[in-house]
């Protein structure tokens, strides 16, 4: 009743993002000092209210349907509900509370309701199908050909191009998978939530260090027990796998893990029957062969076939250093006590013990080395080198948070760019791992380019009493990520904002942030702000060489593990017709041999039975990879493509920072967005089709594999 109470007071003379177009801030910057939780309710009424009056009058202009009137009015559309959702829905993931959680939930079915009204409404529709019928005629640009596409198809893939029948098809095909796709999730939750195992004596504990016994202690506390409570999280899953010296223990682990939903009270293999064939029969209604040729149509594969050519290619090219990865690893093994076969629930405990006989590297090692302040000026540094940017602080544009720090960007003749916030460590309030978004995106109206608020978000080590912030390699390569997606959204330039910034295909988006990675293996790079934070010593040789020498540890093997995942994938939503079961097998053991089959031609450990990747599967049967789980590989080779070029332009200019590739890759790739088909545009930046040879070569495969 509080909340009510207040979102009730808050009134459109009290509430900020009613004057959003009068703010007085630096660039027009969310005025964060005076938005508080009882101000977003409202805004959001107000907004959805005013989005759905801007969808009415485009329906009702007596005007017949314009690209201006229709498309790009379209486009143009709720504004004020971008405004307000960028602020909110930044805020849920990176600056949370119970108020805000509560907020999300009441606001959830009104935004869905919200979604629904203006995909659903028919007068609508018509208006856009009238002006894409006529599309040849429109002398359109590049960038208005592909708006206009791209609105139609997102309703057209959404029913409004069906009969009655069979939308009233796809509308109860939805709801069942939308049912089942959540049964399966809640399935692999309860499964993993529901095993244990309770270790009473700490000598059974051998191999592990004070920290992941002080999590498995606590696990137990939390469950009222005395000892050390393993569980299913990675928290304890990867720590136990790697470091427990009781091989029965890590079997009993694996088991448990890799055998998540088959068969038992969570059971997901008719689960997976029943996606799968839902898929297939929505994917028919709209006269595609199959669930993969649908799911990829709008992404930079294209086909199935293209898929497929990538993983063949990747397969051929890896399971023969994949193979030898694991003779030798069978040998280590041998030769430290393990007299059998090496199986999965050993491979990643002597994978450790003989990486840390090879290269001797911890991250302890490279801590002193990597301090956040310069970290920070070797990643801005990057981007000036590249790109010409300069990176300004501004006190004065307000931010959500005390630790977060607001800059203004410049271009390399100092003009504004961009504002960009980062956020570096984690805190109560902020959800784990990393990511980029935008609070604004960047569009032009009129003459005027509205230029992109960007914002990275990062859970990076803390400074102690004693010592600076200390990042780890990983921690490091992670910003460079993420601050190759906020390349993206800062340098871009585009008419419209649909298209601005990393509104690009799937299989595409990561292409600049994992290309920015590449640069951490580079000496010149290194050079840059790889300082001990109490010497000033550069980076020794000796642990760069260990740097790099690790990064191809067991890649194959990484590779071909992936690959599995792919073909496993592909495989399900590749069917043409409805899955049918054995009689004879039973559902259980048919949806377990055809995902084993689809695996096989990868496989380079023995395959355990009561054990199949599919069944707890989550990232393809209820979340949003199905037939997507390849672009995990296809980024790979992209930024491993494009960096090549950086690396050959090195041979002749003498510098990994060559001024001529950067603005190839600036204006082909980080302005350009979704305004042109994906493939398009890296084949300009690249000047032809991208090739696996530069990933084989950064994965130290053999020369003579390279095809």
């Amino acid at each position: 009743m509080a909340l009510a109470t207040t979102v009730m007071a808050a009134t459109a003379a009290t509430n900020p993002f009613f004057e959003y177009k009068n703010w007085k801030t630096p660039h027009g910057t969310y005025p964060f000092n005076e938005i508080h939780a009882e101000h977003y309710m409202p805004a959001f009424e107000e907004a959805m209210k005013q989005g759905l009056q801007e969808i009415d009058a485009i329906v009702n202009n007596p005007a017949a349907p314009t690209f201006a009137n229709t498309i790009e009015a379209y486009e143009s559309a709720g504004e004020m509900l971008g405004i307000v959702a960028g602020c909110f829905y930044n805020l849920t993931s990176a600056e949370t509370n119970d108020t805000l959680q509560q907020i999300e939930m009441e606001l959830s079915p009104k935004m869905s309701e919200y979604s629904a009204t203006i995909r659903l409404n028919e007068g609508l529709f018509k208006r856009i199908k009238a002006v894409y019928d006529q599309r040849s005629k429109l002398k359109l640009n590049k960038a208005q050909a592909k708006l206009l596409e791209d609105i139609y198809d997102s309703f057209a893939n959404n029913g409004a191009n069906l009969s009655p029948e069979d939308k009233e098809k796809y509308r109860e095909l939805s709801a069942k998978l939308s049912k089942l796709t959540l049964q399966y999730g809640q399935n692999v939750l309860k499964a993993t939530n529901a095993w244990s195992m309770l270790i009473t004596d700490e000598a059974l504990l051998a191999g592990l260090n004070d920290d992941t016994k002080a999590i498995l202690r606590a696990n137990a506390e939390k469950k009222g027990k005395e000892g050390w409570l393993l569980n299913l999280k990675p928290t304890t899953t990867i720590p136990v796998m790697q470091d427990l010296d009781n091989r029965d223990i890590r079997r009993e682990l694996y088991m448990a893990n890799a055998g998540k939903c088959v068969g038992g009270e969570f059971d997901n293999t008719g689960l997976i029957v029943e996606i799968v064939n839902t898929r297939l029969a929505l994917a028919q209604l709209f006269g595609k062969k199959n669930y993969a040729e649908k799911a990829l149509d709008k992404r930079m594969a294209e086909t199935p076939e293209n898929v497929y050519k990538l993983l063949d290619e990747l397969r051929d090219a890896y399971m023969p250093t994949a193979r030898e990865e694991i003779a030798e690893l069978q040998q280590y093994a041998s030769s430290h006590g393990l007299y059998a076969t090496l199986q999965p629930w050993d491979f990643s405990y002597y994978s450790k013990k003989l990486k840390q006989e090879k290269y001797a590297l911890s991250d302890d090692d490279l801590r002193p080395y990597f301090e956040l302040e310069n970290v920070k000026k070797g990643v801005f540094g990057l981007a000036e080198k590249l790109y010409g940017l300069k990176f300004k602080e501004n006190k004065k544009i307000q931010v959500y948070h005390p630790e977060v720090t607001a800059y203004e960007v410049f271009d390399e003749k100092g003009k504004f760019l961009a504002v960009y916030y980062a956020d570096f460590h984690p805190r109560d309030g902020k959800r784990g791992g990393a990511w980029m978004n935008d609070f604004q995106p960047q569009y032009i109206k009129g003459k005027k380019d509205h230029r992109p608020h960007i914002v990275n978000v990062m859970n990076f080590t803390r400074p102690t009493a004693d010592k600076p912030a200390l990042f780890t390699y990983n921690e490091v390569r992670t910003f460079l990520h993420e601050f190759g997606h906020g390349l993206h959204g800062m340098l871009t330039r585009c008419q419209y904002s649909a298209q601005s910034g990393t509104n690009v295909p799937r299989d595409f988006v990561e292409l600049p942030s994992q290309f920015n990675e590449n640069f951490i293996d580079e000496k010149e790079f290194l050079d840059t702000f790889a300082k001990h934070y109490k010497t000033g010593e550069s980076l020794p040789q000796e642990l760069r060489d260990k740097m790099h020498a690790s990064q191809t540890y067991h890649a194959a093997y990484a590779c071909v593990r992936q690959l599995s995942f792919g073909y496993l994938d592909m495989a399900w939503h590749s069917l043409d017709k409805p899955f049918e079961v054995n009689e004879s097998l039973g559902t259980l053991e048919s949806v377990v041999r055809f995902s084993d089959k689809a695996m096989e031609q990868v496989q380079v450990m023995p395959n355990v039975p009561g054990t199949q990747m599919a069944c707890a599967f989550t990232h393809i049967f209820s979340g949003g990879y199905a037939a997507g789980y390849y672009s995990y590989k296809w980024s790979e080779l992209l930024d491993a493509d494009a960096f090549s070029v950086f690396k050959a332009a090195q041979k002749k200019s003498g510098t990994i920072f060559d001024k001529k590739a950067a603005k190839r890759f600036r204006e082909n790739i980080l302005e350009k967005g979704g305004t042109e088909k994906a493939m398009d545009l890296y084949k300009r930046f690249r000047g032809g089709e991208p090739t696996i040879n530069a990933l084989l070569e950064r994965d130290g495969i053999k020369a003579m594999e390279i095809k």
